[in-house]
C-alpha cells in the first residue's frame, strides 16, 4: 500500500458517491473547497489531488485512511509484522 493506492482509492470513492447520486461534482467541489472544474479533471483522471486537498476531502466527507482499506490488507500487514 501506498500514497498513490489510497488516493486512487480516494478518487474511486468520490466517483461511486457522484454515479450513485448521493453528491455530484459541484457539491463535492463545495464542501472540500477544491474548485468544481478541478474536482470535474480528478473525477475523469486528468488531475491528481495534491496531499492537502486529499486531507481536506477526507475530513469534511468524515472519512479515514482505514476507510480505504481491505481488511484483508489489515490481515496482511499483521502477518508481517
Amino acid at each position: 500500500m501506498n500514497f498513490r493506492e489510497l488516493q486512487r482509492r480516494l478518487v474511486a470513492h468520490l466517483r461511486t458517491l457522484v454515479r450513485s447520486g448521493d453528491a455530484t461534482e459541484r457539491g463535492l467541489a463545495r464542501l472540500t473547497g477544491v474548485s468544481q472544474p478541478h474536482m470535474h479533471n480528478v473525477l475523469k483522471g486528468k488531475r491528481l489531488l495534491s496531499l492537502e486537498m486529499a486531507d481536506q476531502i477526507v475530513a469534511q466527507l468524515h472519512l479515514d485512511l482505514l476507510d480505504f482499506i481491505e481488511p484483508g490488507e489489515l490481515l496482511e500487514w499483521q502477518r508481517r509484522r
